[in-house]
């Protein structure tokens, strides 16, 4: 099944992907209907501009229709949903294709935990892949995916939203260069950016300790290379194999962060904002489940939470504060930092408080008024490139020379 993107170029849809779409829409139909719910319920009560939001079902013959309207979906939810998983063997696997890479890393970027948590087919497993491919750590997998590998090993973390095959940008990929020029066998990972960066963490350090184990040549070298949220995702990782005494943690010799946001990003902040005024309305607050809907991979990025202890036992909602548990750098690993900024110069309040359009340049520093959450990176190991997005961090020389020195 084939669907057309913008650019002009087909998805190739598997049965799997209908049916996780399709579940999708039925949830998506099931939240609106909520929604709606409330907002008549209010407008009902006739209560005041503002104050607290009503809770709870509506009754009488109201509640009746709102509750026969769930109750139909949901029955179609599961005859559909039956039905295409009775269809899915016979539809095949489904063939690597940029656009639907794309398409899966974005939906599991914003609704990730939805999607796992519902046992959704469109969730993404976490894995480590060449060339799009995914690889099993195993003797007989490496071997056989990687049959010159080399002992310098490099592992590539792409960032929210994003996969794997979008490391290449604009003819440019770093894996290339770092393959071609020092070396370097490269791996990269690709995961469900909407889970939380802990989450993320612990099963990427559980896959390097696989990866470590069964690795077909002596290792002398093993770096990791993060994009935005990548860096804390490798972070946590680390934070990780730490405290469990992993072997590959011994094995790290260097960490880079390409534009990663340490202390969060803005924009998650002004989102939360825009959550907290519109709650501020009963009429309002139902509009706001609209923005909480939103994956704990990105309420993460509020302030960098790399922690089960930052969310566990708590709504994102309720983090109205930078209360993080503190996470150092790993120990006697050199950590390098690569940050962009919009502006001609380093300085000005562009430069000050839009940084590459996502990410601050303190926050890519990770600069912070609490020194217990502040990462002491010497200048030596940071580099900025100016007139550059996010996005610029991926192709622009300057970026491909700093990690040419890095990792030479």
């Amino acid at each position: 099944m084939r669907a057309e993107a913008r650019t002009g170029q087909r998805i190739a849809l598997t049965l799997a992907d209908l049916r996780g779409l399709t579940r999708l829409g039925f949830d998506a139909t099931l939240g609106v209907t909520d929604l709606v719910e409330q907002v008549h319920g209010t407008i009902g009560e006739r209560v005041v501009p503002l104050g607290r939001a009503r809770t709870g079902r509506t009754r009488g013959i109201t509640g009746a229709v709102y509750g026969t309207i769930r109750g139909t979906t949901r029955l179609l939810s599961r005859g559909v949903d039956a039905s295409l998983r009775l269809l899915e063997p016979a539809g095949g696997e489904a063939r690597l294709s940029p656009v639907r890479e794309a398409a899966l890393a974005v939906i599991n970027g914003v609704w990730g935990d939805h999607l796992e948590s519902s046992g959704n087919p469109l969730a993404i497993p976490m894995s480590l892949r060449v060339g799009g491919r995914r690889i099993e750590a195993t003797d007989v997998g490496l071997k056989a995916a990687l049959p010159h590998a080399t002992g310098r090993i490099a592992v590539l973390v792409h960032g929210l939203c994003m996969n794997d095959l979008q490391w290449q940008r604009q003819g440019h990929h770093h894996g290339t260069l770092l393959a071609r020029e020092l070396g370097y066998t490269v791996l990269h990972l690709h995961y469900n950016s909407g889970l939380h960066v802990s989450e993320n963490g612990e099963r990427f350090a559980v896959l390097l300790e696989d990866l470590i184990a069964h690795w077909p040549a002596p290792i002398e070298e093993l770096a990791i290379v993060g994009h935005s949220m990548g860096g804390l995702v490798a972070r946590a990782a680390c934070s990780v194999a730490e405290r469990r005494s992993m072997a590959w943690r011994a094995r790290l010799t260097r960490l880079v962060c390409l534009g990663t946001p340490h202390h969060g990003a803005v924009l998650e902040r002004g989102g939360h904002l825009v959550d907290t005024v519109l709650e501020m309305s009963p009429y309002a607050a139902p509009f706001a489940r609209l923005g909480r809907a939103r994956s704990a991979g990105i309420t993460d990025l509020r302030y960098g939470n790399l922690q089960r202890a930052d969310w566990e036992g708590r709504h994102p909602r309720d983090q109205k504060r930078d209360d993080r548990t503190p996470t150092p750098l790993p120990e006697g690993v050199p950590v390098y930092l690569l940050a962009a900024t919009t502006a001609e110069r380093p300085r000005g309040l562009r430069h000050a408080l839009i940084g590459d359009g996502l990410v601050t340049l303190a926050s890519a520093w990770g600069e912070h008024r609490d020194k217990a959450l502040a990462l002491a990176v010497p200048p030596s190991h940071r580099r900025l490139i100016t007139k550059a997005s996010h996005w610029d961090l991926l192709n622009r020389p300057e970026a491909a020379d700093a990690l040419r020195n890095w990792l030479a």
